[in-house]
């Protein structure tokens, strides 16, 4: 339907043939005098001109042109967003989580609309984003909601209380406009209810699927990654890119895998095998392609595995005396957790361990010593356990020692045993400030004999747990950017009871000598304050943390279980030495499409989408309006012939000139305002969509890796568009390539003279070859296309090439075919390996031309979901490939653009000498 169009068209038919009418009673002669213009266009002329012999055709084609004017400004449109009609305030309703991130400026823009039809209509209007605190809304005029609205963003969270938000509604009766995110939230049925008692509602709600990562798993020495969708439906694939910092500090993709949804799963899941050292390094998984804090899995100390070491002072496990080894039961916490490395400090130091335990290890030497502390200092953590060597010893006794927490005295204490009186001791509640404030300590854990503590003036403060006569049972002292922690009993059973009970693996791991191979659990963060060190937008995108503030662990625990909200947003917490993610999806959570009752009004399926007509109404004026005055010119003589006339007009009506002029203006702003890359359009449809999607896929990879910014690809035609503006062109060569004209050549041997570059590819997976031999017709082709070009000697490309280094250091250039020849200008014959340097002085600027046959585009491209298109090679294997085909195009990107900034490190030795003078 055309919107309000037809009844002014319908108007407009009628009123102006009656308007005409009567014009034409009143005598032309003043109606000349006062408005010639208004004569002009109704014909009314004197008596000489024949002014009542006005030709019918041309009164029409004036009404026609008055009609499309009429019908432009009243702004029609195909398939118009229905109009909310009715009087009533209207309450528009915003999801407001992180599943509308996805396409929320299209939400934003249909709300926007709804306001101001209720602007026009005088409806009072309130906004309210459920995914915030429930509070009344407040009505007001649409002008006050205008600029408001732009201003809002998603939450990183989706909406948990919206029964709370049907408790908050008015009586008033006002009709709602829902914009919701088409997941079925809890409470969604009891705001449905309530909103539907109050008047009528309307649901906008598009299609798009919902996609979410779960948070990654390490078990059985790999990751395990899933996600979830809404809507499932047809077999779908999601590559997911795990990300973190290389040994530069520098944010980088750190390795990718595919998740492969078969038809009708809403879950599918991936393992990921990485090497410790690389999974380590992990700060953050995230679906490609989604804009969303539901796409983005954040990762905390359950995904890494520390490395600790053990050393024991004494006899380590001999046959039939494991139990009473001080290492064993330190072994049989740490080993499903950790990687536990055991020998000598000075073997183990320079493995650069996370924690280093020494059990009943009384002293260390000079040399140790001073290594430890220098470990120390870049925040290790030394563990230490009491034992007979440590007791008997005079370590720690006078001065304080360096690598102990507090000063000991001398012997130690025995209660509980055959020659002492009491009871064995119990340990006392954990303190708050401790590090196991909060863990629940059991009562059959008891303490026979320790080490104790001189009473020193900081003793309390390095206290962190004590007995229940408050003797202190663990200290702690900071040494540089780490710690030295004291268990005043043995690592194993002969002193206490402790190394034998659960709380002794918890006390491990809130000094973060271990990691919970699973999700932490509310129950594991009681008794600690959390600050946040990153939290997540709506967009998934990292935001300012220092505007939340820590909470406890009691309100921490709840956002662990519940999910995160208003008061505890996602994002990485610290509490103490451990880091812990809340993401914004959790492992159990189901994404339940909303079924919506009976009468409630839909939109925003898979119908048609909205066109605007009124630029094509006011364009057809204006054609009209050209063909009235030339057609009035001719009528009166005026015309300087019926020839002239009629190529006046076509070129009036067709407005080649001045369209195509504008179009080449604004080609020409649109590549040099940016950096394009171009592809040659070849005619086949299917190459040249190829090639726009593989320059698309290329571009994305230089978004997320270099500074290189580039715009949206462009097809460029060798014979009608100019290069210059283009410093890289793709060239797909395929056995059908047409013949060039001489124009044509001229204008691609300047390109490649002033420094633009061409990728010839074949993508034949066997290569042109530098002469073509032993290709096939593509190869031909090329052979043919480059006879006319001035090419340069061309040799395959030599390892020490700067393309081989530019920014990725390469040994091979796959595209979806791997094997084949690359080909670029042959080095001059007297470069040579200058002194000191790993490479040659090749080519002392850009080789104009690339030629191979790898099928480049092809591993490039991806589709509008940034998915790749095209299979290459098989499995893990073939994702490499994949990989090394991006290097390969980031590589030539940053060679045309910055040409041999590489090799110019040749000159190194000689502008070093210069100086030196």
């Amino acid at each position: 339907m055309i919107g309000f169009a037809a009844p002014l068209l319908l108007l407009a038919l009628i009123v102006l043939p009656i308007l005409w009418l009567l014009l034409r009673a009143v005598p032309p002669a003043p109606i000349r005098r006062r408005f010639p213009g208004v004569a002009l266009l109704l014909g009314l002329v004197d008596e000489d001109q024949q002014a009542d012999k006005t030709p019918w055709w041309l009164l029409l084609l004036r009404m026609a042109a008055v009609a499309a004017v009429i019908v432009g400004f009243a702004g029609p449109t195909i398939n118009p967003k229905p109009v909310q009609v009715g009087a009533a305030p209207l309450l528009i309703v915003l999801d407001g989580g992180w599943a509308d991130a996805r396409d929320w400026p299209g939400r934003i823009e249909r709300a926007s609309q709804v306001i101001t039809e209720a602007g026009r209509a005088g409806r009072p209007v309130a906004v309210v984003r459920l995914s915030d605190v429930a509070e009344p809304p407040v009505f007001q005029a649409a002008d006050a909601w205008a600029g408001r609205l732009a201003a809002l963003k998603p939450q990183a969270w989706l909406p948990g209380a919206m029964a709370d938000w049907a408790g908050v509604l008015s009586d008033q009766p006002f009709d709602s406009y829902w914009v919701s995110d088409g997941l079925d939230h809890p409470g969604r049925a009891a705001l449905t209810s309530a909103l539907r008692e109050r008047g009528t509602l309307t649901v906008f709600q598009t299609l798009r699927p919902v996609w979410a990562l779960h948070p990654a798993v390490f078990a059985d020495g790999q990751i395990h990654l899933s996600a979830s969708r809404a809507f499932a439906g047809a077999a779908a694939d999601l590559e997911v890119v795990a990300r973190g910092p290389d040994p530069a500090g520098i944010d980088r993709e750190l390795a990718r895998s595919k998740i492969a949804f078969a038809t009708g799963a809403a879950r599918a899941g991936v393992d990921l095998a990485l090497p410790p050292e690389l999974r380590n390094r992990i700060t953050r998984f995230e679906i490609v392609g989604q804009r969303s804090a539901g796409a983005v899995s954040l990762t905390d100390d359950s995904l890494k595995r520390r490395k600790v070491a053990l050393i024991a002072g004494g006899a380590t496990d001999r046959e039939g005396l494991q139990l009473l080894s001080p290492t064993h039961y330190l072994r049989q916490a740490l080993m499903p957790v950790a990687d536990v490395l055991e020998g000598g400090l000075a073997d183990i130091l320079p493995a650069n361990p996370d924690v280093i335990v020494l059990a009943d290890v009384a002293r260390v030497n000079q040399g140790d010593s001073d290594k430890l502390l220098d470990w120390l200092d870049k925040g290790g953590l030394l563990l230490r356990f009491a034992g007979p060597r440590l007791a008997a010893s005079d370590v720690s006794r006078g001065d304080e020692d360096p690598l102990m927490p507090v000063r000991l005295r001398e012997g130690g204490r025995s209660v509980g045993g055959a020659m002492s009186w009491g009871e064995p001791k119990s340990m006392a509640d954990f303190p708050e400030g401790s590090p196991f404030h909060g863990l629940v300590v059991p009562p059959d854990v008891t303490v026979n004999q320790q080490v104790l503590a001189e009473p020193d003036p900081d003793l309390a403060d390095r206290t962190i747990a004590a007995l229940t006569d408050g003797t202190p049972l663990v200290t702690r002292k900071a040494v540089g950017q780490g710690q030295v922690v004291l268990f005043h009993v043995t690592a194993n059973a002969e002193w206490s009871s402790l190394p034998l009970s659960g709380l002794f693996v918890q006390m491990l791991e809130r000094l973060a000598v271990s990691t919970h191979p699973a999700e932490a659990k509310a129950a594991d963060v009681l008794g600690q304050v959390w600050s946040p060190k990153r939290i997540l937008d709506g967009f998934g995108q990292e935001a300012v943390a220092g505007s939340v503030a820590g909470v406890e662990g009691e309100v921490f625990g709840r956002a662990l279980q519940n999910g995160p909200g208003p008061e505890m947003p996602p994002g990485l917490y610290a509490g103490g030495d451990r880091l812990v993610a809340l993401n914004a999806v959790g492992a159990d959570l189901v994404l339940t499409p909303a079924e919506w009752p009976t009468g409630v009004k839909i939109e925003g399926g898979q119908g048609v989408a909205e066109r605007d007509l009124k630029g094509w109404f006011l364009a057809a004026a204006l054609l009209l309006l050209s063909g009235d005055i030339l057609a009035a010119l001719a009528i009166s003589g005026r015309l300087l012939g019926a020839r002239v006339a009629g190529l006046v007009l076509v070129g009036l009506l067709a407005g080649l000139p001045g369209a195509r002029a504008e179009a080449d203006d604004l080609r020409a702003i649109a590549a040099t305002s940016a950096v394009v890359l171009a592809y040659v359009i070849t005619g086949d449809d299917a190459v040249d969509a190829i090639s726009l999607a593989g320059l698309r896929g290329l571009g994305d990879r230089l978004w997320e890796r270099t500074s290189v910014e580039p715009v949206e690809p462009m097809g460029v035609n060798i014979e009608t568009d100019e290069l210059a503006f283009y410093p890289f062109l793709y060239w797909p060569v395929s056995a059908g390539q047409a013949a060039l004209s001489d124009a044509a050549y001229m204008k691609l041997n300047s390109y490649l003279r002033t420094g633009g570059m061409v990728l010839f590819d074949t993508r034949d997976g066997d290569g042109a070859g530098g002469d073509g031999a032993g290709g096939g017709g593509a190869a031909q082709a090329l052979v043919q296309l480059a006879s006319g070009l001035d090419i340069p000697p061309l040799e395959p490309l030599p390892a020490d090439h700067v393309l081989t280094r530019t920014f990725y250091l390469l040994q091979d250039f796959p595209g979806r075919y791997v094997g084949a020849p690359v080909w670029v200008e042959a080095a001059p014959v007297e470069a040579e390996k200058a002194e000191g340097m790993p490479f040659r002085n090749l080519n002392d600027g850009v080789t104009p031309v690339i030629i191979g046959g790898n099928d480049w585009a092809s591993a490039w491209a991806v589709d509008e979901n940034r998915m790749p298109m095209f299979p290459v090679g098989r499995g893990y294997a073939g994702e490499r490939q994949r990989e090394m085909a991006y290097r390969f195009g980031v590589n030539v990107i940053m060679y045309v653009l910055t040409g041999n900034y590489k090799s110019d490190q040749v000159h190194v030795p000689a502008l070093l000498e210069r100086l030196g003078q």
